[in-house]
Protein backbone atom coordinates (compact mmCIF):
# COMPACT_ATOMS: atom_id res chain seq x y z
CA UNK A 1 0.00 0.00 0.00
CA UNK A 2 1.25 3.52 -0.89
CA UNK A 3 1.02 6.20 1.71
CA UNK A 4 -1.40 9.29 1.39
CA UNK A 5 -0.35 12.12 -1.34
CA UNK A 6 -0.66 15.47 0.01
CA UNK A 7 0.29 17.44 -2.20
CA UNK A 8 -2.79 15.72 -4.78
CA UNK A 9 -5.45 16.35 -2.03
CA UNK A 10 -5.32 20.43 -1.08
CA UNK A 11 -8.28 22.19 -0.97
CA UNK A 12 -10.20 25.51 -0.56
CA UNK A 13 -11.96 25.37 2.53
CA UNK A 14 -14.36 27.84 4.58
CA UNK A 15 -13.38 29.21 7.34
CA UNK A 16 -16.63 30.60 8.34
CA UNK A 17 -18.52 28.71 11.55
CA UNK A 18 -22.20 29.18 8.70
CA UNK A 19 -20.44 25.89 6.97
CA UNK A 20 -23.15 23.28 5.99
CA UNK A 21 -23.29 20.40 7.68
CA UNK A 22 -25.04 17.55 6.13
CA UNK A 23 -27.24 14.72 8.27
CA UNK A 24 -24.97 12.42 9.95
CA UNK A 25 -21.65 14.53 9.53
CA UNK A 26 -20.21 16.87 11.40
CA UNK A 27 -17.63 20.02 11.77
CA UNK A 28 -15.50 20.54 14.47
CA UNK A 29 -13.19 23.37 16.01
CA UNK A 30 -10.09 22.42 17.43
CA UNK A 31 -7.59 24.49 19.43
CA UNK A 32 -4.50 24.02 21.95
CA UNK A 33 -2.71 25.86 23.83
CA UNK A 34 0.27 25.91 26.12
CA UNK A 35 1.75 28.36 28.71
CA UNK A 36 4.56 30.44 28.56
CA UNK A 37 5.69 29.18 31.93
CA UNK A 38 5.01 25.40 31.47
CA UNK A 39 2.30 25.57 34.37
CA UNK A 40 -0.74 25.34 32.19
CA UNK A 41 -2.56 23.50 28.98
CA UNK A 42 -5.92 24.01 27.36
CA UNK A 43 -7.84 22.56 24.53
CA UNK A 44 -11.08 23.87 23.72
CA UNK A 45 -13.08 21.97 20.56
CA UNK A 46 -16.63 23.17 19.40
CA UNK A 47 -18.82 20.57 17.65
CA UNK A 48 -21.91 20.82 15.04
CA UNK A 49 -22.91 17.03 14.52
CA UNK A 50 -20.61 15.73 18.03
CA UNK A 51 -18.37 12.98 16.72
CA UNK A 52 -18.47 11.20 19.84
CA UNK A 53 -21.42 11.88 21.28
CA UNK A 54 -23.17 8.66 22.17
CA UNK A 55 -26.78 10.66 21.60
CA UNK A 56 -25.55 11.67 18.00
CA UNK A 57 -24.48 7.74 17.54
CA UNK A 58 -27.93 6.50 18.71
CA UNK A 59 -29.52 9.16 16.83
CA UNK A 60 -27.78 8.08 13.54
CA UNK A 61 -28.46 3.88 14.42
CA UNK A 62 -32.21 4.88 14.58
CA UNK A 63 -32.69 7.33 11.23
CA UNK A 64 -30.00 6.69 9.02
CA UNK A 65 -29.03 9.81 7.01
CA UNK A 66 -31.62 11.55 9.30
CA UNK A 67 -29.90 12.59 11.88
CA UNK A 68 -29.18 16.80 12.69
CA UNK A 69 -25.51 17.54 13.41
CA UNK A 70 -27.15 21.00 14.73
CA UNK A 71 -29.29 18.80 17.37
CA UNK A 72 -26.20 17.77 18.80
CA UNK A 73 -23.52 20.55 19.32
CA UNK A 74 -21.01 20.81 22.19
CA UNK A 75 -17.99 23.10 23.20
CA UNK A 76 -15.24 21.01 25.10
CA UNK A 77 -13.17 22.61 27.10
CA UNK A 78 -10.60 21.30 28.77
CA UNK A 79 -8.16 23.07 31.41
CA UNK A 80 -4.94 21.15 32.58
CA UNK A 81 -2.25 21.60 34.83
CA UNK A 82 1.86 20.61 33.98
CA UNK A 83 1.69 18.69 37.59
CA UNK A 84 2.08 14.86 35.94
CA UNK A 85 -1.82 14.53 36.22
CA UNK A 86 -3.59 12.90 33.49
CA UNK A 87 -7.08 14.16 34.89
CA UNK A 88 -7.67 17.75 33.54
CA UNK A 89 -8.13 20.70 36.17
CA UNK A 90 -11.83 20.94 34.60
CA UNK A 91 -13.30 19.47 32.16
CA UNK A 92 -16.82 20.37 30.50
CA UNK A 93 -18.96 19.09 27.56
CA UNK A 94 -22.47 19.67 27.28
CA UNK A 95 -24.23 18.64 24.17
CA UNK A 96 -26.81 21.35 23.16
CA UNK A 97 -30.02 21.31 20.88
CA UNK A 98 -30.56 23.69 17.94
CA UNK A 99 -32.59 26.02 20.08
CA UNK A 100 -29.55 26.47 21.70
CA UNK A 101 -27.04 26.84 18.87
CA UNK A 102 -26.26 30.24 16.41
CA UNK A 103 -24.05 29.36 13.60
CA UNK A 104 -22.88 33.11 11.50
CA UNK A 105 -19.77 33.40 9.13
CA UNK A 106 -17.62 34.70 12.07
CA UNK A 107 -19.79 33.70 15.16
CA UNK A 108 -20.75 30.45 16.70
CA UNK A 109 -22.73 30.36 19.91
CA UNK A 110 -23.42 26.76 21.62
CA UNK A 111 -25.17 27.20 24.73
CA UNK A 112 -24.51 30.17 26.65
CA UNK A 113 -20.51 29.97 25.45
CA UNK A 114 -19.39 31.47 21.99
CA UNK A 115 -16.53 31.30 19.41
CA UNK A 116 -16.00 35.27 17.77
CA UNK A 117 -14.03 36.31 15.04
CA UNK A 118 -13.20 39.85 15.31
CA UNK A 119 -10.30 41.65 13.10
CA UNK A 120 -8.18 38.98 12.74
CA UNK A 121 -8.22 37.63 16.45
CA UNK A 122 -10.81 34.61 17.66
CA UNK A 123 -12.36 35.07 21.15
CA UNK A 124 -13.52 32.30 22.76
CA UNK A 125 -16.50 33.52 25.84
CA UNK A 126 -16.90 30.47 28.01
CA UNK A 127 -19.73 29.82 30.20
CA UNK A 128 -19.74 26.25 31.11
CA UNK A 129 -20.43 23.59 33.53
CA UNK A 130 -18.13 21.23 34.40
CA UNK A 131 -18.22 17.60 35.12
CA UNK A 132 -18.11 14.83 37.26
CA UNK A 133 -17.78 17.88 39.56
CA UNK A 134 -20.41 20.71 38.75
CA UNK A 135 -18.56 23.69 38.65
CA UNK A 136 -18.86 26.65 36.63
CA UNK A 137 -15.91 27.07 34.19
CA UNK A 138 -16.44 30.84 33.03
CA UNK A 139 -13.86 33.35 31.34
CA UNK A 140 -12.23 34.46 27.83
CA UNK A 141 -10.04 32.82 25.72
CA UNK A 142 -8.37 34.68 22.76
CA UNK A 143 -6.47 33.49 19.88
CA UNK A 144 -4.06 35.71 17.77
CA UNK A 145 -2.76 33.83 14.97
CA UNK A 146 0.48 34.60 13.05
CA UNK A 147 -1.47 34.02 9.82
CA UNK A 148 -4.98 32.66 8.89
CA UNK A 149 -5.29 30.09 6.27
CA UNK A 150 -7.74 27.83 4.29
CA UNK A 151 -6.33 25.58 2.17
CA UNK A 152 -7.81 21.81 3.75
CA UNK A 153 -6.68 18.48 2.75
CA UNK A 154 -8.78 15.12 2.27
CA UNK A 155 -8.40 12.37 4.53
CA UNK A 156 -10.01 9.97 2.27
CA UNK A 157 -9.76 9.14 -1.16
CA UNK A 158 -13.41 10.25 -1.93
CA UNK A 159 -13.03 13.58 -0.21
CA UNK A 160 -15.88 13.25 2.74
CA UNK A 161 -13.56 14.29 5.47
CA UNK A 162 -11.44 17.26 5.14
CA UNK A 163 -9.07 19.22 7.54
CA UNK A 164 -7.48 22.81 7.89
CA UNK A 165 -4.65 24.00 9.66
CA UNK A 166 -6.16 27.49 10.05
CA UNK A 167 -4.09 28.86 12.71
CA UNK A 168 -0.47 26.15 13.20
CA UNK A 169 1.26 28.95 14.95
CA UNK A 170 -0.82 31.62 17.50
CA UNK A 171 -0.15 33.49 21.00
CA UNK A 172 -2.99 33.38 23.13
CA UNK A 173 -4.45 34.96 26.38
CA UNK A 174 -6.23 33.19 28.92
CA UNK A 175 -8.46 34.64 31.42
CA UNK A 176 -10.53 33.01 33.36
CA UNK A 177 -12.57 33.52 36.31
CA UNK A 178 -13.86 30.01 37.16
CA UNK A 179 -11.37 28.67 38.24
CA UNK A 180 -9.42 32.07 38.98
CA UNK A 181 -6.58 31.15 36.31
CA UNK A 182 -4.28 34.03 33.84
CA UNK A 183 -1.43 32.92 31.42
CA UNK A 184 -0.57 33.38 27.64
CA UNK A 185 1.26 30.62 25.51
CA UNK A 186 1.57 29.20 22.49
CA UNK A 187 -1.72 27.95 20.60
CA UNK A 188 -2.74 25.67 17.03
CA UNK A 189 -6.19 26.30 15.86
CA UNK A 190 -7.67 23.57 12.94
CA UNK A 191 -11.11 22.48 11.80
CA UNK A 192 -11.86 19.07 10.47
CA UNK A 193 -15.10 18.84 8.59
CA UNK A 194 -17.03 15.47 7.34
CA UNK A 195 -19.99 14.36 5.57
CA UNK A 196 -20.27 11.34 7.58
CA UNK A 197 -19.75 9.70 10.71
CA UNK A 198 -15.56 9.45 11.37
CA UNK A 199 -16.28 5.56 12.03
CA UNK A 200 -17.53 4.89 8.73
CA UNK A 201 -13.87 5.59 6.97
CA UNK A 202 -11.12 5.17 9.92
CA UNK A 203 -9.96 2.55 12.32
CA UNK A 204 -7.71 4.95 14.37
CA UNK A 205 -5.56 8.16 13.99
CA UNK A 206 -2.62 9.69 15.81
CA UNK A 207 -1.79 13.31 15.26
CA UNK A 208 0.31 15.81 16.65
CA UNK A 209 1.55 19.68 16.60
CA UNK A 210 4.90 21.05 17.61
CA UNK A 211 6.59 24.28 17.58
CA UNK A 212 9.87 25.10 16.32
CA UNK A 213 12.47 27.75 16.30
CA UNK A 214 11.39 30.46 13.83
CA UNK A 215 7.68 30.14 14.47
CA UNK A 216 7.79 27.45 12.85
CA UNK A 217 5.18 24.35 13.43
CA UNK A 218 5.26 20.78 12.02
CA UNK A 219 2.12 18.72 12.10
CA UNK A 220 1.98 15.12 11.99
CA UNK A 221 -1.17 13.01 10.96
CA UNK A 222 -1.09 9.38 10.87
CA UNK A 223 -4.20 7.61 10.22
CA UNK A 224 -5.82 4.04 9.27
CA UNK A 225 -8.52 3.82 7.02
CA UNK A 226 -11.62 1.36 7.16
CA UNK A 227 -9.98 -0.85 4.19
CA UNK A 228 -6.37 -0.62 5.88
CA UNK A 229 -5.13 1.64 4.21
CA UNK A 230 -2.79 4.27 5.21
CA UNK A 231 -2.64 7.99 5.70
CA UNK A 232 0.50 9.82 6.56
CA UNK A 233 0.54 13.84 6.60
CA UNK A 234 3.71 15.55 7.77
CA UNK A 235 3.56 19.77 6.71
CA UNK A 236 6.00 22.47 8.22
CA UNK A 237 4.15 25.84 8.54
CA UNK A 238 6.23 29.43 9.14
CA UNK A 239 4.81 32.09 10.73
CA UNK A 240 3.98 33.52 7.47
CA UNK A 241 1.54 30.86 6.53
CA UNK A 242 3.49 29.36 4.29
CA UNK A 243 2.67 25.36 4.26
CA UNK A 244 5.32 22.43 3.04
CA UNK A 245 5.19 18.64 2.66
CA UNK A 246 8.30 16.99 4.74
CA UNK A 247 9.52 13.78 4.74
CA UNK A 248 7.93 11.79 7.64
CA UNK A 249 9.98 10.99 10.30
CA UNK A 250 9.95 6.71 10.69
CA UNK A 251 6.99 5.54 12.64
CA UNK A 252 7.67 4.98 16.41
CA UNK A 253 5.53 3.21 19.03
CA UNK A 254 4.92 5.01 21.89
CA UNK A 255 3.69 3.18 25.07
CA UNK A 256 -0.13 2.24 25.83
CA UNK A 257 -2.14 4.34 28.16
CA UNK A 258 -3.67 3.43 31.08
CA UNK A 259 -6.83 2.03 29.04
CA UNK A 260 -4.02 -0.15 27.50
CA UNK A 261 -5.13 2.03 24.38
CA UNK A 262 -2.21 1.72 21.45
CA UNK A 263 -0.24 5.04 20.16
CA UNK A 264 2.35 5.90 18.06
CA UNK A 265 4.18 8.80 16.74
CA UNK A 266 6.91 9.68 14.35
CA UNK A 267 9.97 10.97 15.26
CA UNK A 268 13.79 11.38 14.64
CA UNK A 269 15.10 9.87 17.71
CA UNK A 270 13.29 7.41 19.30
CA UNK A 271 16.08 7.45 22.29
CA UNK A 272 14.73 11.63 22.53
CA UNK A 273 11.36 10.60 22.16
CA UNK A 274 9.02 10.18 25.73
CA UNK A 275 5.52 10.63 26.81
CA UNK A 276 6.52 13.98 29.21
CA UNK A 277 2.63 13.44 30.29
CA UNK A 278 -0.97 12.34 29.43
CA UNK A 279 -3.39 14.88 29.62
CA UNK A 280 -6.56 12.72 28.85
CA UNK A 281 -6.53 9.05 29.33
CA UNK A 282 -9.80 7.62 28.35
CA UNK A 283 -11.22 4.12 26.79
CA UNK A 284 -10.69 5.62 23.02
CA UNK A 285 -9.12 8.53 22.97
CA UNK A 286 -5.83 10.07 24.87
CA UNK A 287 -3.76 13.58 24.96
CA UNK A 288 -0.43 13.34 25.81
CA UNK A 289 2.80 16.16 25.57
CA UNK A 290 5.42 14.45 23.86
CA UNK A 291 9.14 14.83 24.44
CA UNK A 292 10.33 14.29 20.50
CA UNK A 293 12.91 15.03 17.94
CA UNK A 294 11.54 16.71 14.32
CA UNK A 295 13.59 18.66 11.64
CA UNK A 296 17.08 18.39 13.71
CA UNK A 297 15.21 20.06 17.04
CA UNK A 298 14.35 18.82 20.54
CA UNK A 299 10.68 20.28 21.14
CA UNK A 300 7.33 19.23 23.11
CA UNK A 301 4.37 18.27 21.19
CA UNK A 302 0.57 18.03 21.69
CA UNK A 303 -0.26 14.67 20.68
CA UNK A 304 -3.19 12.56 20.22
CA UNK A 305 -4.20 8.80 19.38
CA UNK A 306 -8.01 7.95 19.03
CA UNK A 307 -9.57 4.66 18.36
CA UNK A 308 -12.80 3.99 16.46
CA UNK A 309 -13.38 0.97 17.26
CA UNK A 310 -12.91 1.38 20.82
CA UNK A 311 -15.36 4.54 20.44
CA UNK A 312 -18.41 1.93 19.02
CA UNK A 313 -18.30 -0.36 21.83
CA UNK A 314 -21.45 -0.58 23.57
CA UNK A 315 -20.10 -0.17 26.97
CA UNK A 316 -17.83 2.56 26.09
CA UNK A 317 -21.00 4.63 24.85
CA UNK A 318 -22.93 3.57 27.44
CA UNK A 319 -20.10 5.06 29.79
CA UNK A 320 -19.69 8.53 27.73
CA UNK A 321 -23.18 10.02 29.47
CA UNK A 322 -21.43 11.10 32.63
CA UNK A 323 -18.81 12.55 31.21
CA UNK A 324 -21.28 14.37 28.25
CA UNK A 325 -24.18 15.24 29.64
CA UNK A 326 -27.24 16.94 27.27
CA UNK A 327 -28.99 19.51 27.78
CA UNK A 328 -31.92 22.14 26.14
Amino acid sequence: MTAFSPQAATCAMPTGFDVPVPAGGYAWWYVDALSDDGRFGLTIIAFIGSVFSPYYASARRHAPGLAEPLDHCALNVALYSRNGSATPTAWAMTERHRISVACKPTRLRIGPSQLAWTDGVLTIDIDEVTVPWARHLKGTVRIFPSAVLSTGYALDDAGLHSWCPIAPSARVTVDLSAPDVQWQGNAYLDTNRGARPLEKDFIRWDWSRAELSGQRTAVLYDATRIDGSPLSLALLADAAGHVKSIAPPPSLALPPTAWRLPRSTRSESATATHIEQDLEDGPFYSRSLLRTRLLGEATTAVHESLSLKRWQQPLVQAMLPFRMPRWS
